[in-house]
Formats: structure tokens, C-alpha cells, sequence
């Protein structure tokens, strides 16, 4: 199964992310979305899981919730914005992967058994960082990450 992972939009979905999220079977989108249009067109794609962002405080977003869960081929995934705002110890939740965005820097780190992605900002620019998205590949309880440059950084 292939998780689709995008965030920090902010009203903005390229086209290099809706080419790279074609074919996926579920997305997850880790905040700042922007926007219900953003969620919308990403729905056309595949189901979503959708976490609030620092950013997203219109009405739109109020049903939004700050974390959410998926199990998926055995796999359990965490969605949260900010990684500071994280208050359950994952790896004793049962969750092998913790999806999360705000800091638009793309990353992919293990620790204690806990696989952290955050697949970067598919949206506006910040700073000179790249626009990112990433996957996540499960099998039979078996994850595998890759993070995706869209546009590099400048």
C-alpha cells in the first residue's frame, strides 16, 4: 500500500504534488492546509487523513482534529502539525510511525523503533528550503519512507 504524505500547503497544491500523489492509496496531509479546496482536489485522489495546522484557523477547519491515527497493513501512524505538541509516547501507543510537518524541513528519522517523517512543504516556499512531499511503503507490517524533492530549493 502506498501512503501518500504532504504538508504545510497553505492554500498552494502544486502540480508536482498531484503528479506525485497520483497512484496513492490513501494521503496524509500533516497541516497548514490552507484551505478546504486544498482537501477537496487531494480527495479526488485517495481517502485522507487530515491534521490542523498552526495556520489553519478559519471555520473550515475547526472539525479538524490536531492528531489522528491510521492503521494500515499492520502499521499504525500517528499525524500531528508540530512535533513539540506531541504528548504520547509513540512506540508505547503501538504507533511504528509519527507523520508531521510545520517546520517545512523535510526529514525521515528513527528512533526507538519509531520511524518520524516529515515529508516537508508541498506549498508556498519557505525560505530557501525544497518543496517536498514523501510516501510511505507498507507491506505485511513493514514500512519503508522516501522523501520526494518537487521543486529544489533555491
Amino acid at each position: 500500500m502506498r501512503i501518500g504524505l504532504v504538508s504545510d500547503t497553505h492554500g498552494l497544491l502544486r502540480p508536482e504534488a498531484l503528479d506525485f500523489l497520483a497512484g496513492s492509496d490513501h494521503i496524509v496531509h500533516g497541516g497548514d492546509i490552507g484551505g478546504q479546496e486544498i482537501l477537496a482536489r487531494l480527495a479526488q485522489i485517495a481517502p485522507l487523513t487530515v491534521v490542523r495546522g498552526n495556520n489553519d484557523t478559519a471555520a473550515w477547519a475547526d472539525a479538524l482534529p490536531e492528531t489522528d491515527t491510521l492503521d494500515v497493513g499492520g502499521v499504525r501512524l500517528l499525524a500531528i502539525h508540530d512535533l513539540k505538541a506531541l504528548t504520547i509516547e509513540p512506540r508505547a501507543a503501538g504507533v511504528r510511525v509519527v507523520v508531521s510537518g510545520h517546520s517545512h524541513r523535510p526529514s525521515c528519522t528513527e528512533r526507538d523503533g519509531v520511524l518520524y517523517v516529515n515529508p516537508g512543504s508541498a506549498g508556498k516556499r519557505r525560505f530557501s528550503l525544497p518543496i517536498a512531499a514523501g510516501e510511505l511503503l507498507v507491506d505485511a507490517g513493514r514500512v519503508e519512507a522516501r522523501l520526494v524533492t518537487l521543486v529544489p530549493a533555491t
